[in-house]
């Protein structure tokens, strides 16, 4: 058994990293059994069920290492919505910007107040 790893270090919002679509073009071609993340969001922000049956579809069966605690659903909505912000914000702004930080650091605040 071979161990292929793939780093995607864009938003898991992003629908065209590079990682992902290396890692559907290797369960189409049917090169791997399975895709193993560390956490489920760490595989795509949204959607993951719809990726789950994709890799399915392909005979690729998909690991989660680590359960995260229950959340409620306030909680998981404020966290999908500081990722929302965060990533409008590095397209407006640039993900290295000041103005893009000060956007970051005001969500994250009102994200620990909540």
């Amino acid at each position: 058994m071979s161990v292929i790893e793939i780093k995607d270090i864009d938003s898991g919002l992003k629908e065209d990293r590079r990682g992902l679509k290396k890692l559907l073009d290797l369960a189409k071609r049917r090169q791997i059994d399975a895709v193993v993340v560390a956490y489920k969001d760490k595989l795509t922000r949204f959607g993951f069920e719809y990726l789950v049956e994709l890799f399915k579809a392909y005979g690729v069966n998909v690991v989660i290492a680590f359960q995260e605690e229950p959340k409620d659903y306030m909680q998981e909505l404020v966290e999908d919505f500081v990722e929302i912000v965060k990533s409008f914000a590095s397209r407006i702004y640039g993900h290295r910007s000041h103005k893009y930080e000060k956007v970051v650091k005001c969500v994250e605040d009102v994200e620990k107040d909540s």
